[in-house]
């Protein structure tokens, strides 16, 4: 069994494929301070929304072949993004593990409900009623979360219970998802938060 050490809160990922390059830093104990550079302006506009209402610090360079279309750096900004949270959570001693939280915005209303289990799962239930917001392919969504959720190795339950406009839907997952894992992984006495003692 590995030893994971005591959560620093803080990592860095670095991926590079023929597709992408990824220098990403977190911090989850941070002020909500993001600096993105990377082509792709709708996912820049989600994760500064993550990172202000997560209250993370978020930095990320990026670049990939978005020549060809966003999907290989959208998802693999997910891959990086929940390789950092679990390399941060170490054995995730001392933190809540759990987090729920719905987010309205405007006329919808999102839920994002995690646990950092060590086990990875995904669910979307979300009808997004355009193909693209701009120029972003709003399939990607679910592709992103899917990569964060499985390289944090966390549950990530998330549904849009109701709404019209398809940004407004995106904007209230991602906002829910931030205020979702900040709950998560707040303090909670010294313990690592498991009957079986261990989280991986």
């Amino acid at each position: 069994m590995a030893d994971l050490g005591k959560p620093t809160f803080t990592a860095r990922v670095e991926r590079k494929t023929g597709e992408t390059q990824i220098d990403l830093h977190l911090n989850l104990r941070g002020s909500g301070q993001a600096d993105l550079d990377f082509p792709v302006p709708f996912l820049r506009h989600m994760l500064h929304l993550f990172a202000v209402h997560g209250r993370f610090d978020l930095r990320i360079q990026a670049d990939g072949d978005v020549d060809v279309d966003d999907h290989h750096l959208v998802e693999d900004i997910g891959l990086c993004l929940g390789k950092a949270v679990h390399a941060a959570l170490g054995d995730k001693r001392g933190i809540r593990r759990y987090g729920e939280r719905h987010t309205p915005m405007d006329e919808t209303l999102a839920r994002a409900v995690i646990d950092l289990s060590g086990r990875p799962a995904f669910v979307l239930q979300a009808d997004i009623p355009t193909e693209r917001i701009g120029s972003f392919p709003t399939e990607l969504v679910a592709e992103f979360f899917k990569s964060f959720a499985n390289e944090a190795r966390m549950a990530l339950h998330l549904a849009v219970l109701y709404g019209e406009n398809s940004h407004h839907m995106v904007e209230a997952l991602f906002k829910a998802t931030a205020a979702a894992l900040r709950l998560a992984v707040e303090e909670d006495g010294e313990r690592i938060p498991s009957s079986k003692g261990v989280l991986e």
